[in-house]
């Protein structure tokens, strides 16, 4: 039977990895990270100076987050920089702040 309100809902495993998508959202570090590069490119250690945390600390966050394409990383050198994937990542984090400022 097809139900009339519901008609156009994702598949079961589509909103089994949005689930995944948003618990990579839901630990305040990683959202702190994800914050920091949404103004700029930025080095693990530029990072944990910015955040004041341990640089293994933020090692170990930024790779969830590429693991889970939020961020991604470019070599100069030996110096490794890190970035937003894309802007949609961007935007996830502008309307979570809206919604909660609101």
């Amino acid at each position: 039977m097809e139900n009339k309100y519901f008609s156009e809902l994702p598949g079961e495993e589509v909103l089994y990895d949005l689930a995944d998508l948003f618990k990579v959202f839901g630990d305040s570090t990683r959202l702190r990270i994800m914050t920091a590069l949404s103004q700029s490119e930025l080095s693990v250690m530029q990072i944990a100076e910015a955040l004041g945390m341990e640089q293994s600390t933020i090692s170990h966050q930024l790779r969830v987050l590429r693991q889970n394409k939020l961020v991604r990383a470019r070599r100069d050198g030996k110096q490794m920089y890190y970035s937003l994937d894309d802007d949609h990542v961007k935007k996830i984090i502008e309307m979570g702040l809206d919604h909660i400022l609101e």
